[in-house]
């Protein structure tokens, strides 16, 4: 998926508050370095730039905290002060360059979307369940159409996605339960399931078919078909899909020519993943 980003995709971070820290482990949670993550979080491409009330706002902090949060993130260099408004620099790229170094995904799993693409065209991606969203960690595409981004570190939500539907068939009953529980589904386009037992239905049928497809959900023009990354153990640690546009093939279509080459893939991509502990342990559940 590639193009302009016109809904609810968060290409940059969640902007979701600091989660609290395990109880027997408070002692050791630095309250100022989550306050300071959840400023950087807190900007979007609804929120490029932001005053002080703004992200004391997002935030829920007070404008004393947020000030001092904001002041110690410009000092090192990750935001910028610009007509009286804040802004992220081109510093906090380095946190993603450095997951991404440090897990080696680009050795890992980019050869085998580079695979999937030249095989059928258009693109494909890994993502892995963030909260609600899915958060890709890989993307290759040959596409050039003016549609929503797709690249590492875009958010979208988990319902609307074939990745999500993949990624939500992997948890256990309580959990499903308690995402749904969470979520309020707005149609992004007028193919969007928000119904939550329809929801929870279609990850019903993902799990036993070990796939999902979304035609038109996340946006116009987009079908993709999603199938499951498994842990040594069968659990489901990430997705791998391929998505292309509707105008030109259709579900049916895309699962019988494209439904076995993605698990292909899905193996190989698990395999790899198996072999290197510091992108199993940071995509693992």
């Amino acid at each position: 998926m590639t193009g302009n980003p016109t809904m609810t995709g968060n290409p940059t971070m969640t902007g979701s508050p600091a989660a609290e820290p395990e109880p027997d482990r408070r002692g050791e949670f630095v309250e100022a370095l989550a306050k300071g993550l959840s400023v950087i979080e807190a900007f979007s491409e609804e929120r490029p730039a932001m005053t002080l009330s703004d992200v004391a706002r997002h935030t829920g902090m007070s404008p004393a905290t947020a000030r001092r949060s904001l002041h110690t993130l410009v000092a090192l260099g990750y935001v910028r002060l610009v007509d009286r408004r804040f802004v992220l620099s081109a510093r906090v790229l380095t946190l993603g360059a450095a997951y991404l170094k440090a897990a080696n995904i680009e050795e890992l799993v980019q050869p085998e979307l580079r695979r999937i693409v030249g095989r059928f065209g258009d693109a494909a991606s890994v993502a892995v369940l963030e909260g609600t969203d899915i958060l890709y960690i890989a993307h290759y595409s040959e596409q050039r159409a003016a549609r929503m981004v797709a690249g590492v570190g875009v958010t979208y939500p988990a319902y609307a996605t074939s990745l999500g539907r993949v990624l939500l068939s992997g948890l256990a009953p309580a959990e499903l339960d308690a995402f749904l529980a969470r979520i309020s589904p707005r149609a992004l386009t007028d193919r969007t399931v928000t119904d939550k037992d329809r929801l929870r239905a279609i990850v019903d049928e993902a799990r036993r078919r070990t796939f999902a497809i979304a035609v038109d959900e996340l946006d116009y023009g987009i079908t993709a078909l999603a199938v499951p990354i498994k842990d040594p153990a069968g659990r489901v640690m990430a997705a791998l899909n391929s998505s292309g546009y509707s105008g030109r093939l259709d579900a049916a279509t895309m699962v019988g020519e494209r439904l076995e080459g993605l698990h292909e893939s899905a193996a190989a991509i698990s395999q790899a993943i198996r072999r290197h502990p510091a992108l199993a342990a940071s995509i693992g559940r």
